[in-house]
């Protein structure tokens, strides 16, 4: 028996968070926006139709904003690794994370910037 991998996403997640390193970054929130793709096998939740046999993304998504919202990083770098530890860590299924964070605020002569990694189980 194979077992396939599937991706359920999240898309356009906004919260706002002190990040940065930078005096004004650590006075004021700034916005972020989070693409996350979680990849685990839905074959169980496909049969069963509960949701129980999942990850419910509006459960990750409240969880990140959790995160985010109550955090004070200075480096992206720190706050994706968190999250994506994080949703690991609570949903057993979950294979992999990809998680992209853009920052639009960071740098006034772009639309955005950000960081984009991937973590396995």
């Amino acid at each position: 028996m194979s077992i396939h991998m599937d991706t359920i996403f999240i898309e356009g997640l906004k919260t706002q968070a002190i990040i940065g390193i930078y005096d004004w970054e650590r006075e004021n929130r700034q916005p972020l926006i989070f693409d996350i793709e979680i990849d685990l096998p839905i074959a169980t939740a496909a049969k069963t139709d509960d949701i129980a046999d999942t990850v419910d993304y509006k459960t990750v998504s409240d969880e990140v904003i959790e995160l985010v919202e109550n955090s004070s990083y200075e480096l992206l770098e720190k706050l994706c690794e968190d999250i994506c530890q994080q949703i690991l860590q609570n949903h057993k299924s979950v294979q992999l994370v990809r998680l992209r964070v853009s920052k639009p605020q960071a740098v006034p002569a772009t639309d955005t910037v950000g960081i984009k990694i991937t973590r396995y189980r």
